[in-house]
């Protein structure tokens, strides 16, 4: 018999043994002529902003719904995230511009607290370097932080650093991101729709769609009839063949998720979504070994290809899902990709519709789909208009398809201050 310590170590020699191969970068051999004069935070506007509205009252894109989260069983949180989550805009998301002395600057975006990272140490570390040596950079960066992180805003700073570089490397070669990544692999993406404005993104034409998930275990036997009827409904409007996921944010136990894997399986739910939170590797394995009629996919909430190795070597997640702004930028996400691609596991991004991950799922073979969200409904028909343009959607037999810009770096479109 198999122990757990055995089939540890097969698995890792089984990693060993593979090999996982990065499609080469064409221009990591040249030397650019560029050298990084600058980097400071930014705030962006939009060339092309859209008309303000008043979204339709009790529409899910407000952001004024429950939604399960780790913090449910505290009731004074459980009503909404923003209840529990930061409202310091030094906490939050950030974008980065970072210039070189040719005038070729760059942008890119990283998650919560990295901002602070970014201006206070790894400035110092890329002024002076040639943006084109992405993978001397990101290893300079990582090395460098690893003494207070590897995970969190430390990862989220990286990130939002490395996007930028392929930024200005893009625009230097005048060259969309997804050719300096090899190239396109499929002429669109199909892509799925998150949020439970289930009929707007229905009549839209969306065939996938992703729930966020309103109740976990703090509401008992009530909360999982509630979400078998928001499961039930969404099947009865998008019809047979359609796709449903579910996204669980870290809410759920083993248990609980044992209990409705049974009670939806009536209703063909394709995958359910970070059930646990991000640590129990452990458990997302046990779970991938007793439900087999629900894909159980995470990682969102992990960083770099060494947390990814972890979901591995767990056999814990069927579908990897990385945050290209959180796992650490363009450069880690090739290498997260390349790792899943060696076993045959699928990797759609976390907000992968955005227009920076995107040219990396066009570039991927392992990467099937593109993750959308629409404008809240209520809004002017130029709202959508401008969302089916600036995201460059089509349709067809999947529903909705995407594509990254052609323009050189990621395309933004944006003015900064």
């Amino acid at each position: 018999m198999t122990t757990r310590r055995d089939w540890l170590r097969l698995t890792l020699a089984g990693l060993a043994a593979k090999e996982i191969a990065l499609p080469p970068l064409a221009f990591a051999q040249e030397k650019s002529g560029l050298k990084i004069t600058g980097v400071r935070l930014v705030r962006t506007r939009p060339n092309r902003p859209v008309p303000s509205y008043k979204p339709s009252e009790g529409s899910w894109s407000t952001g004024g719904v429950e939604v399960a989260n780790p913090m449910s069983i505290y009731p004074e949180y459980k009503a909404m995230r923003s209840l529990f989550m930061s409202s310091d805009p030094a906490i939050g998301g950030f974008t980065v511009e970072i210039d070189t002395d040719k005038g070729i600057k760059g942008y890119g975006s990283g998650g919560p607290a990295g901002g602070a990272i970014v201006t206070g140490h790894l400035a110092k570390l890329l002024v002076g370097k040639d943006p084109f040596d992405i993978e001397r950079n990101w290893d300079i960066m990582w090395r460098s932080t690893m003494y207070y992180g590897r995970m969190g805003a430390v990862c989220n700073a990286i990130s939002g650093a490395d996007l930028a570089l392929w930024d200005i490397v893009g625009k230097a070669t005048n060259l969309p991101v997804y050719k300096l990544l090899g190239g396109e692999t499929k002429q669109r993406i199909p892509s799925y729709c998150t949020g439970n404005d289930i009929e707007q993104h229905i009549e839209y034409g969306y065939k996938r769609l992703k729930l966020a998930i309103p109740h976990g275990p703090a509401d008992g036997r009530e909360g999982q009839r509630k979400n078998v009827e928001l499961v039930k409904r969404t099947r009865e409007l998008l019809g047979r063949d359609g796709d449903i996921m579910l996204d669980c944010w870290m809410a759920w136990t083993e248990r609980y998720t044992l209990e409705m894997a049974e009670l939806l399986e009536p209703y063909g739910v394709y995958w359910m979504e970070e059930v646990l939170q991000p640590h129990d590797y452990a458990g997302f394995g046990r779970l991938r070994q007793q439900i087999k009629n629900i894909k159980i996919v995470t990682g969102e909430h992990e960083y770099t290809r060494y947390g990814f190795r972890y979901l591995l070597e767990h056999n814990a997640a069927e579908i990897w899902q990385p945050d290209i702004h959180w796992c650490g930028g363009m450069t880690e996400l090739r290498r997260i990709g390349a790792l899943a691609a060696a076993y045959d596991i699928p990797v759609i991004p976390h907000g992968g519709g955005g227009r920076d991950s995107v040219h990396w799922i066009l570039a991927a073979h392992n990467s099937p789909w593109a993750e959308m969200f629409m404008p809240a409904p209520g809004g002017p028909k130029a709202v959508y208009d401008r969302y089916t343009e600036d995201n460059n959607l089509t349709k067809g037999p999947e529903g909705v398809y995407t594509r990254p810009s052609d323009k050189p770096g990621f395309g933004w479109d944006f003015s900064v201050t």
